[in-house]
């Protein structure tokens, strides 16, 4: 999550890892009553069916252990922070935990993205992926409030820390977290590509926590370096979780996804010949790398025209909404030049 979600993940737009056929075997199921008579009867000639992720059973696979390494590191990380009382072990735990969630919304669209869809859910189960990122958010940002609390006490009773029980906890975290990096390195989803740099990240922080623990153990006090770093990986998880949340939002308000410009799709869509006029144009994200858009386009034809005169210009714009800005799934109302309108509501 991130779902997310993310930017890092702006980065990696050029990367969605989809495997595109672009033969056009599409499933349009909608229809669109908009209380007025069009004058055309639209069939496309090609079937629009929704996009789904591409589910990759290795990607599953490794993820899976991934989780795995992270939920049993985590564990680890918040006994040995209790025992040892080392608050950045404890908030290391906490990261972890921020790592754990997006794995999970990783895996949730690898795995709801096979699900098909179904008469009430037309779009299949992708949103369920949105909702666990916002649930994940709101704990996130939770933990982090309690993470910053706890280490201004910690750091203002100058508590000490047992070196001996931190610092190897923290070095086996650190090896978990470089062999989930050494798992993930050559995602190709989005999500799971978000996921690896999660735990990159947290790989980061287990070293700042071995570096504090050694300089306390050297030392033996510098104890209030543990509330720092508490401070800090709190931070970062506060961070994380405001990402999250704001992306989450996003998709669920139905935003226009990031790095798409609509005035750019709408030029380009006016530029292909035969088209007037564009309006009525929506771009929203069904959820991680799936993008949908709908829109009207007024083509230069006599009214009545048959429908086999726009099949081709309705393939020319998908493909180039396809090639040029990904999007996969496209809905387009095709309307005569003199075609009036008699409704605001679309």
């Amino acid at each position: 999550m991130a779902g997310g979600i993310k930017k890092i993940l702006g980065a990696l737009t050029h990367d969605h890892g989809h495997d595109h056929d672009h033969g056009h075997d599409h499933d349009h199921d909608h229809d669109h009553d908009h209380g007025h008579d069009h004058g055309h009867d639209h069939d496309h000639g090609h079937d629009h069916a929704h996009p789904r992720l591409d589910a990759r059973p290795r990607e599953r696979r490794r993820l899976t252990m991934v989780m795995v390494l992270t939920g049993t590191i985590l564990v680890a990380e918040a006994v040995g922070g209790i025992v040892s009382g080392s608050l950045s072990l404890l908030s290391d735990a906490g990261h972890m935990l921020t790592d754990l969630s997006a794995q999970i919304v990783s895996l949730l669209a690898l795995v709801f993205a096979t699900r098909p869809p179904d008469e009430r859910r037309s779009y299949g189960y992708h949103r369920l992926e949105i909702l666990a990122a916002l649930l994940n958010g709101l704990v996130l940002l939770v933990l982090s409030g309690y993470l910053v609390y706890a280490a201004i006490r910690r750091g203002a009773s100058g508590a000490a820390v047992d070196t001996h029980v931190m610092l190897p906890v923290a070095i086996v975290g650190l090896v978990a977290n470089l062999v989930g990096v050494f798992l993930l390195r050559d995602a190709r989803s989005l999500n799971v590509r978000s996921a690896y740099l999660h735990v990159l990240s947290d790989a980061l922080a287990s070293l700042a926590v071995i570096i504090g623990g050694v300089i306390m153990w050297l030392t033996g006090a510098l104890y209030v370096l543990d509330a720092v770093l508490a401070c800090l990986i709190a931070l970062l998880i506060l961070v994380s979780s405001y990402r999250l949340l704001r992306d989450a939002i996003d998709v669920l308000l139905e935003a226009v996804p990031k790095g798409l410009d609509p005035s750019r799709v709408r030029a380009d869509i006016h530029g292909v010949p035969g088209v007037r006029e564009v309006h009525d144009l929506h771009i929203w994200t069904i959820t991680s790398g799936v993008i949908s858009l709908s829109a009207h386009i007024v083509v230069d034809a006599p009214e009545g025209a048959p429908c086999s005169m726009h099949d081709a210009l309705i393939q020319d714009v998908q493909r180039l909404l396809e090639k040029k800005h990904k999007i996969l799934h496209s809905t387009l109302q095709v309307e005569s030049a003199g075609h009036e309108h008699v409704s605001d509501i679309h």
